[in-house]
């Protein structure tokens, strides 16, 4: 049967309406969407992991009208930077990698942004710095002086728990030496004597990262605390020393029923530029979703306990830096603004 060209031409109009129409009545987040960029720690860090695990809890919070991408990088000194020359949106930083770059010192130094700087935007989870060694050395180890000068990996170069391991030994008085290794490698570097310890981290007294959980099936390990005169030291310096149950992190027994650590608050913080209600929408739908996200990870417990004091830790640790118009009107609407505080300026 022959089919005349008007009957073809007249068959295409109506596809091709019938798939604008169907194209016209779906939903807003299967048309596009508004990109927002994090950007994080390397994959196979806590930052990254987290990130990338809570993507989908946000976006929906915020209406599907946002796609969440997660960008890994060297490190959150890295990621800071990213954010602060273009490319991304939110940066994944700590309370000392807010300090450094204030001060333009350590990974800072000379540094000069091409876009609005990041400001303080939403504190999520506290992190605990502690040393750990191969628990068949475990005796050569009795306090943090003992690592003074000897190869340790404190996490990768520019790792916020890298720069808190930095001023924990200024507060000592003991040598920082640095060995840089592939995460992968830490329990091969930890067994072979590549380095004599390792920065292990909790997040929230409760969390390992994955490269952390993976060494901690594949070797005995022990936690050296430090020493009571060391304790002393760290607290005259202004930091504080947090205790944790080994339990409730690590798979074995660690040496001790209590480990020690000093904690760092990591945050996500976004540049000045970024809209004021996006950010407010931010933060309010990680407040509204915040016992939701313990589920997701236990590392987030003390945010759901405590989420505007977090937040109010967070900028106090760093008063001289600028809140972010967004946090500053959710802290209002809580009455938990402090006048004393600054609100950032998109040309700041």
């Amino acid at each position: 049967m022959r089919i005349s060209k008007m009957t073809i031409s007249t068959a295409t109009g109506t596809a091709v309406a019938a798939l604008l129409m169907v194209s016209a009545m779906q939903p807003a987040d299967a048309q596009e969407r508004k990109s927002l960029r994090w950007t994080t720690s390397p994959v196979g860090s806590y930052g990254y992991n987290i990130a990338a695990a809570m993507t989908k809890i946000i976006e929906q919070a915020l209406g599907n009208e946002y796609t969440i991408t997660v960008q890994p990088f060297q490190s959150p000194t890295v990621a800071m930077k990213a954010v602060m020359d273009g490319n991304g949106e939110i940066a994944y930083t700590a309370d000392i990698g807010m300090t450094q770059f204030s001060q333009r010192i350590g990974g800072f130094k000379d540094y000069k942004p091409q876009k609005p700087e990041i400001a303080h935007t939403w504190y999520a989870y506290p992190m605990e710095s502690m040393m750990a060694v191969a628990a068949k050395n475990g005796d050569q180890f009795k306090c943090w002086k003992d690592f003074s000068g000897k190869p340790v990996f404190y996490t990768n170069a520019g790792f916020m728990n890298w720069l808190n391991w930095q001023r924990i030994h200024k507060a000592l008085g003991t040598d920082f030496k640095h060995v840089q290794i592939d995460l992968k490698s830490n329990a091969d570097a930890l067994q072979s004597g590549t380095v004599v310890g390792s920065a292990t981290y909790t997040t929230a007294g409760k969390s390992l990262a994955a490269y952390w959980k993976e060494t901690d099936i594949r070797m005995d390990l022990k936690v050296v605390n430090p020493c009571p005169d060391e304790v002393a030291k760290l607290k005259a310096a202004g930091l504080v020393v947090a205790e944790v149950d080994p339990k409730a992190a690590f798979s074995k027994p660690v040496g001790s029923d209590k480990i020690y650590g000093v904690p760092i608050l990591f945050g996500y913080n976004a540049r000045l530029d970024i809209p004021e209600d996006l950010v407010y929408r931010l933060v309010s739908a990680v407040y509204k979703e915040k016992d939701n996200l313990v589920k997701l990870d236990a590392g987030f417990t003390p945010m759901a306990k405590d989420f505007i004091g977090m937040q109010v830790n967070g900028i106090n640790a760093n008063p001289q830096i600028p809140v972010h118009p967004g946090l500053a009107k959710f802290l209002k609407e809580h009455k938990a603004w402090n006048d004393k505080w600054k609100i950032g300026k998109a040309t700041s």
